[in-house]
């Protein structure tokens, strides 16, 4: 018989360290946040120290439910880290530029570009995608034709 390896899934576990991403109504949906110390199995203790002022979480108990896991993680901090230091370790971990280069992020952006366009902007786009439909099916009938 062959060798069976078995490896564990990379789940994304409820950890200090974890890097959230706010969600819901409340005034900092879209925000991202680490989780600093875990009070019970339904809510978490988050900071967000981001450098930019406009996504800075406050310190705050927070539901799980109210939040989306990410795959970012600061390795190896320590339980109910003060602000000062857990913005010393985002910064090391550079944090804000990863999740600025996740497919998460470059999703989240494209949908809110899309969701302000205007009608113009909208019949403009489709007149893109009209031309560049014409010119690759334009190609597609050249390579048919020489073939």
């Amino acid at each position: 018989m062959g060798d069976a390896t078995i490896e564990s899934p990379e789940w994304r576990l409820v950890e200090v360290g974890r890097i959230v991403l706010v969600q819901g109504n409340g005034p900092f949906a879209g925000r991202l946040a680490a989780i600093v110390e875990i009070i019970d199995h339904k809510r978490a203790l988050v900071d967000g120290p981001s450098a930019d002022p406009k996504l800075v979480v406050p310190r705050q108990a927070i539901s799980f439910s109210d939040v989306l896991l990410s795959d970012l993680k600061i390795a190896k901090l320590p339980r109910a880290v003060r602000t000062g230091t857990l913005k010393s370790a985002w910064e090391k971990a550079e944090i804000d530029a990863k999740w600025k280069g996740s497919k998460w992020a470059k999703r989240k952006d494209q949908t809110e570009r899309r969701k302000a366009l205007t009608d113009f902007d909208r019949f403009k786009v489709m007149r893109l995608k009209k031309q560049r439909r014409f010119e690759e099916r334009k190609a597609l009938a050249k390579v048919k034709a020489s073939a």
